[in-house]
C-alpha cells in the first residue's frame, strides 16, 4: 500500500467515523420515540421523492431561486456519485477501473455540471446576503456549506484544466477535492444543513394525508412523547423560512415562528433542549407559541422537505390542556361543548331555531328518510349574523328540488376544531354521539355548508360508518351546474372575488367547484393573488375562534385578507363558502370602515338571487 492510498483511507475511516457516530445517535433517539406507521403505498412515497427532491417542485414555486437550487442539487448529486467512484478508485488501486475523471463523457458532465452548478450558488448567495427573503438568515453555517460546495466544484474543475498541461497541479487538486467531500460529510450531521441529507427520507416518509391529526396520545413535551417522524421533522429542517413567510399567526404578530418550532424539535433531537438531560421542551417553546397556530397548514403546504408543524403542535396543546393551560375563553368553550354540544353554552334545542325563519318545514332524517342529510353545524345553527345565509342554503336546496332533512336537536359540534386544540376525548365524545344519531337516520349522502365540519366527517367519520359520501354544499351545487340541474333564472353580471377555506381548499383539494358555480351565476372572478393553495387563513381555524387575541399584534389575518381583497379593481364583493369566514370578514370590514367599500356574501346567498 503506498503512502497516498494509506493517507487516502485515514480520512476515509475519519469522515465516516464522525458521520457514523453522530448519525447514529440520532438514529438511537429516533427509535426510542413512539412509534408511527410510515412504511405503507412505497410507490406513492416513491413519487413524492421523484416530484419533491428529484423533481424540487415546491422550491421551484420561487423561479429564480427555485432553478438555482434545482441545479445545485443536481451538480451536488453527480459530484457525489463521481466522488464515490474516484474513492473506491483511489482506496483500491488494483480494480481495474479507471477514476471518473478519466471517462470522456463523465468529465464533460462534471465540467457542464460543475459550470451551472457555481453559477447557482452565486445566485443563492445573492439572494442570502444581499436580497434575502424574509426570514432566511445569513449564518455562517450557511456560508461555510455555500464555500464547501464551490470548493468542491472549483477543485474538480481546476483539475480537468490543468489535467494534460500539469498533471502535478491536477494531482493536487484531486486530494482537495477529496479532502474538501470528505470534510463536508463529516461536518453535514454536525450542521444546520443536515437536510442535505435527511429531506429526501423525510420526503419519503411525509405523511400521505397531511390533514390528519395524530392518533390519541397525552400530549407531548419530551423526546420519547413525540413519534420519531415528528422528530425527524427537525432535523429534515432547512430553515429556509417558507413556512414563517406562510403562516398568518407568525405574519400577524403572533409569538409562533413555524421555522423555529422545527428548529426546536431538531434541539430536541440533538439533546440541546430543556432539563438535565435535553430531552425536553420546557422554556424552549412558550404557551403563546402553541395556542397561536390557527392549523390553515399553509406551513405544511409550503414546506419544500414536508415537514409536519401542525401535528406537532396538537401534541404540544394536548399536554398543555392536561395542565389546564389554556386560554379563559377557550376554556369556557370546551365547558359549553362538553354540556351542550355547542361552543355557544346554548341549550341543544335551540340549534333548529333558525328554522322558523322560513316559510316551509325541513325534514327531520331521525323520522323519516332522505337523500341528503345536512349536517349544519354550529355557526350555521346558533349565531344570529348567520341565520339568513343558512336559510337561504336551505331554500336554495328546495329550490334545487333536493330532498333533504337535518338531525335538529340531536345534532353534536362535529369536533374538527376540538380536536385541533388538543381535546382528543372530547372530541371523541362528540363523534360517537354523532355517530349513534347517524345510525338511527335514514340517508343516502351527507351534504355540509361548513367545511371544518366537511372535513372531520369525510376523513374520520365515514371510514368508520359505513362510508357514506360526504359532500361540501359548493360540491353539490357544483354537481347541479355540470348536470343542469340548477334552476338559474337570470345572470348576476358583476364582478367579485372568492376566499379558498383552509378546510375546503389546502385540506381537501376543493377548488373548482365554488368556482364552477360563482361562473354559472354570471359572475366575473377577480382572483386575489393568494389563491387556491395560497390562499390566506381568515384565523379561525384551530380553536382560534374560542380564544382571544393578544394584547398587541400587526392585524389579525381576516383583517389581512380583507386588505387584499380590497385591492381589487371594481371589486366590491368577497365570496365565502365558510360560516366562519363569513363572522370573520364581515367584522374585519367593520373594523376596517369598508362597509361601503365591501361586502361579504355566502355563496349559497348568490345562488338564491340568480334562482330568483
Amino acid at each position: 500500500m503506498t503512502s497516498a492510498t494509506l493517507i487516502l483511507w485515514l480520512l476515509t475511516l475519519a469522515a465516516f467515523g464522525l458521520f457514523g457516530a453522530r448519525v447514529f445517535r440520532y438514529v438511537k433517539v429516533l427509535l426510542a420515540a413512539r412509534p408511527e406507521k410510515r412504511w405503507d403505498h412505497p410507490w406513492k412515497r416513491l413519487q413524492l421523492v421523484i416530484v419533491n427532491v428529484l423533481g424540487q417542485r415546491r422550491l421551484l414555486e420561487e423561479p429564480v431561486s427555485g432553478a438555482a437550487h434545482l441545479l445545485i442539487f443536481w451538480a451536488f448529486v453527480f459530484y457525489a456519485a463521481s466522488f464515490f467512484w474516484n474513492l473506491v478508485h483511489g482506496l483500491f488501486p488494483f480494480l481495474p477501473i479507471p477514476s471518473a475523471d478519466e471517462v470522456s463523457w463523465v468529465r464533460a458532465a462534471l465540467a457542464a455540471f460543475g459550470v451551472l452548478g457555481l453559477a447557482a450558488l452565486a445566485v443563492a448567495a445573492a439572494r442570502r446576503y444581499f436580497f434575502p427573503p424574509p426570514r432566511l438568515e445569513k449564518s455562517r453555517d450557511a456560508g461555510i456549506i455555500l464555500a464547501l460546495i464551490a470548493m468542491v466544484l472549483l477543485s474538480c474543475l481546476a483539475g480537468q484544466w490543468y489535467r494534460a498541461s500539469n498533471p502535478a497541479v491536477s494531482r493536487a487538486m484531486w486530494w482537495v477535492h477529496m479532502a474538501t467531500v470528505l470534510g463536508f460529510l463529516a461536518y453535514l450531521p454536525y450542521s444546520k444543513h443536515l437536510h442535505l441529507l435527511a429531506s429526501p427520507f423525510g420526503v419519503f416518509f411525509a405523511s400521505l394525508e397531511p390533514g390528519r391529526v395524530p392518533e390519541a396520545s397525552a400530549g407531548a413535551a419530551r423526546r420519547e412523547d413525540f413519534t420519531w417522524r415528528q422528530l425527524f421533522s427537525g432535523l429534515a429542517c432547512a430553515e429556509c423560512g417558507r413556512c414563517d413567510r406562510a403562516c398568518p399567526a407568525f405574519n400577524s404578530g403572533f409569538a409562533l415562528s413555524p421555522k423555529m418550532l422545527m428548529h426546536h424539535m431538531k434541539e430536541l433531537v440533538r439533546g440541546e433542549g430543556a432539563g438535565p438531560d435535553g430531552a425536553g421542551l420546557a422554556g424552549l417553546i412558550k404557551r403563546e407559541e402553541i395556542w397561536a397556530c390557527t392549523s390553515c397548514l399553509a406551513c405544511m403546504h409550503r414546506c419544500p422537505v414536508m415537514n409536519e408543524h401542525v401535528p406537532v403542535l396538537v401534541e404540544l396543546r394536548r399536554r398543555l390542556l392536561g395542565e389546564g393551560d389554556m386560554d379563559k375563553s377557550l376554556q369556557e368553550s370546551l365547558k359549553n361543548l362538553t354540556r351542550y354540544g355547542n361552543s355557544f353554552g346554548a341549550p341543544p334545542r335551540a340549534r333548529p331555531k333558525w328554522t322558523q325563519q322560513l316559510d316551509f318545514h325541513i325534514k327531520d332524517a331521525r323520522k323519516e328518510p332522505v337523500h341528503y342529510l345536512w349536517f349544519v353545524g354550529d355557526y350555521a345553527s346558533f349565531d344570529p349574523r348567520l341565520a339568513p345565509v343558512t336559510c337561504a342554503a336551505a331554500r336554495v336546496f328546495r329550490k334545487a328540488g333536493l330532498d333533504f332533512g337535518i338531525l335538529y336537536e340531536s345534532e353534536q359540534n362535529s369536533g374538527n376544531d376540538v380536536r385541533l386544540a388538543g381535546e382528543e376525548g372530547l372530541y371523541e365524545t362528540l363523534r360517537d354521539k354523532n355517530r349513534n344519531v347517524f345510525a338511527k337516520a335514514h340517508y343516502e349522502e351527507i351534504v355540509t355548508t361548513d367545511p371544518h365540519s366537511f372535513h372531520i366527517l369525510k376523513h374520520e367519520y365515514m371510514p368508520m360508518n359505513g362510508g357514506q359520501p360526504v359532500l361540501h354544499h359548493t360540491q353539490l351545487l357544483s354537481q347541479m351546474v355540470l348536470s343542469g340541474e340548477l334552476p338559474i333564472k337570470h345572470k348576476l353580471r358583476m364582478r367579485v372575488t372568492y376566499h379558498d377555506p383552509c378546510y375546503l381548499g389546502r385540506y381537501n383539494a376543493v377548488f373548482n367547484a365554488p368556482r364552477r358555480v360563482i361562473e354559472a351565476l354570471g359572475l366575473k372572478l377577480v382572483e386575489m393573488s393568494q389563491n387556491r393553495t395560497y390562499a390566506y387563513c381568515c384565523g379561525a381555524g384551530g380553536g382560534r375562534i374560542w380564544m382571544e387575541d393578544p394584547p398587541v399584534i400587526i392585524e389579525r389575518p381576516a383583517t389581512t385578507r380583507i386588505r387584499e381583497a380590497a385591492t381589487l379593481k371594481d371589486v366590491r364583493t368577497l365570496v365565502v363558502a365558510c360560516p366562519k369566514d363569513l363572522v370573520m370578514f364581515q367584522d374585519a370590514i367593520k373594523t376596517m370602515g369598508l362597509e361601503d367599500r365591501l361586502e361579504v356574501k355566502e355563496l349559497s346567498e348568490l345562488v338564491e338571487q340568480a334562482m330568483g
